[in-house]
């Protein structure tokens, strides 16, 4: 059975790894001095929020969400990071994190929750198409 709930401090190793995961599915390197600043946000749970997955007592899955204003209704959630261990893929723990983060995102009055992804996550796709609508937003990013 999956659980979910937010990340206890005995957490952190396996969080590290789950983590470093995501950034390197990615192709990032990931900080220890970031990984380090988004623990201390997520234990803080004010501005960043954390949710782990767990299957039979062991995290297998991360996801990482903020709220923010709307210019046009209430605020919204944004889920940053969703990420599940390799070996429980399939297993409903994405879509078990999503359904957490929106029962969070709903009862702090946010209007949605939305997320971003890879177009070649194929994968993950398969799950969001079943339970999001694709607003065919295309995101531009620019470093400064």
């Amino acid at each position: 059975m999956i659980s979910v709930d937010r990340l206890q401090p005995s957490d952190r190793p396996v969080w590290d790894e789950l983590f470093r995961g995501y950034s390197e599915f990615y192709g990032q390197r990931l900080d220890p001095d970031v990984a380090a600043r988004a623990w201390g946000a997520f234990a803080a749970d004010t501005e960043m929020h954390a949710l782990g997955a767990r299957l039979d007592g062991h995290l297998v899955g991360i996801a990482h969400f903020l709220v923010h204003p709307s210019t046009t209704g209430p605020d919204v959630c944004y889920l940053e990071d969703l990420f599940t261990a390799a070996d429980v893929r399939g297993e409903g723990v994405g879509r078990t994190l999503i359904a957490a983060v929106a029962r969070w995102a709903g009862d702090h009055e946010c209007s949605r929750v939305y997320w971003q992804t890879a177009e070649s996550n194929e994968p993950a796709r398969r799950l969001y198409d079943q339970i999001a609508v694709n607003s065919g937003f295309i995101v531009y990013t620019l470093s400064v």
